[in-house]
């Protein structure tokens, strides 16, 4: 243990945890350590929220200051201003200029907090039980603290990079996504992205040990879509055959009890191969195993589609989420609209799923539109590349060994898709160890635990090493 962390613990600000003693002995890295605390609390601190007063730009400029004070020029760091927000690109320069970059991909905005619904200020960093609270803390300020400062003590200790290293973050991951589609663009040319913003390591729920660690090599595309059906309306006094709300909620019970094709792909078929060992219900964990070895079975599909932890995983998604309708109370309506959410299987396009839901409807009147337009972007899976896989497992058991590692595909959006999309694999591979009960991403008391701090160091150190040089 660091004098940092000694001196915490002293002052009852951190406690010894079963995630702290699984970590594995290592090199003294104080000054990184403490360099990781001092810029995670000063990036919560930040109120990088979309909207007036949004302070992103200053968090891109806490991370170029501690950038060049590492050693970097400011002339190889980039903080680009668009929009509402900011985001920046930071470059070390490797020895090798015809080799392709490795960018390391994070984001500094968070989703909005209001300070009268949380026990602590979102934006005044916190530490409280071996915790850091504040917005932000888990999603994903600790990471970008933590790759930042493994990259600037790789400086210190006199790495010098093969392949060039890039680190980037984008400043509306959490809205629009406008600035992480013109990062991607600025960087197609780069070899592969490590997304600091994915994956990430489980704790037991009982022992506070960790239980496993998983990296995604691919996402689902979130897209919205506009149900809607048109009515001339008239006096409610004088119904006509046809009702917009009576066809629109045709239309919507079509879709709800529409069942999407079963669909498996190597990192969804190794997920639930290794994922059954840790589903406590035997029910569950049979049919995750059935259903690796066989995504015909009928029997594991319904106990899995059954699961709202497990459905999203085995095909596309689409949901009902919002239902507009009508405009008096004695009027029959002219209009009903309604949002559908679609969370879509790699290697299906938007408009594909856009013509399968008109067909599902069912209903002539009803008409479905895209809602969601340049805020998201259909993506193959990245490859699973050996160096890559290696290089991730070697990282992460020099802290854990032994620790199972499972690879996903994520049912959200990030920044990995564009970059996908333009055939640069991108892998989402943080560090983080959090229980499930812990994590408060984009919730109220949002909190992550300080004990990731000294192994998260020693997997970026590792990892970044083994893929630049």
């Amino acid at each position: 243990m660091s004098r940092l962390f000694a001196a915490a613990l002293a002052a009852g600000l951190l406690a010894t945890t079963p995630l702290a003693a699984s970590a594995r002995p290592a090199a003294s890295l104080e000054t990184a350590e403490a360099q990781v605390l001092a810029l995670v609390k000063q990036l919560v601190a930040i109120k990088s929220v979309a909207g007036p007063g949004n302070q992103t730009a200053v968090a891109d400029k806490a991370i170029a200051d501690a950038l060049v004070a590492g050693g970097w020029a400011r002339s190889d760091i980039d903080i680009v201003p668009l929009n509402d927000t900011a985001y920046i690109i930071a470059t070390w320069p490797g020895r090798d200029p015809k080799l392709k970059p490795l960018v390391i991909s994070g984001h500094l905005d968070v989703v909005a907090a209001d300070p009268k619904d949380w026990q602590r200020d979102p934006f005044t960093p916190i530490i409280e039980d071996s915790f850091l609270f504040g917005r932000g803390a888990s999603d994903m300020k600790l990471d970008a603290a933590s790759a930042t400062s493994a990259l600037i003590e790789l400086r210190r200790q006199g790495y010098k990079p093969r392949r060039t290293i890039v680190l980037q973050f984008s400043g509306d991951e959490e809205t629009t996504m406008v600035t992480s589609r013109r990062i991607a663009e600025r960087l197609k040319n780069a070899e592969l992205v490590i997304n600091i913003d994915g994956g990430g390591g489980a704790l037991d729920e009982k022992t506070g040990k960790p239980a496993y660690w998983s990296w995604d090599g691919a996402e689902k595309t979130y897209n919205d879509y506009t149900i809607e059906v048109t009515n001339p309306g008239g006096h409610s006094s004088a119904p006509r055959p046809q009702n917009a709300i009576v066809q629109l909620a045709t239309a919507l019970k079509n879709i709800g009890e529409y069942s999407f094709a079963v669909e498996q792909n190597p990192l969804t078929k190794a997920y639930f191969a290794n994922a059954a060992a840790f589903e406590s219900d035997p029910k569950l964990a049979a049919a995750m195993r059935t259903f690796a070895a066989n995504p015909g079975d009928a029997g594991a599909v319904r106990t899995l589609r059954a699961s709202p932890t497990y459905v999203g995983k085995t095909g596309t998604t689409c949901v009902p989420t919002q239902v507009n309708a009508g405009h008096a109370r004695n009027a029959l309506p002219q209009r009903a609209t309604a949002n559908i959410n679609c969370r879509i299987f790699p290697g299906h396009s938007r408009e594909e799923i856009r013509a399968l839901l008109e067909k599902v409807a069912a209903v002539p009147q009803a008409s479905v539109k895209d809602a969601t337009g340049d805020e998201s972007i259909a993506s193959p899976a990245s490859p699973m590349r050996a160096d890559v896989l290696a290089a991730m497992t070697k990282a992460i058991r020099a802290s854990y060994p032994g620790v199972p590692i499972i690879p996903t595909q994520a049912s959200g959006a990030s920044d990995s898709m564009y970059y996908r999309a333009l055939g640069v694999p991108s892998y989402g591979a943080s560090p983080t160890f959090i229980k499930d009960s812990d994590s408060f991403a984009h919730g109220l008391n949002e909190r992550v635990p300080l004990a990731n701090i000294a192994p998260g160091l020693r997997y970026y150190l590792s990892l970044f090493t083994d893929l630049s040089k």
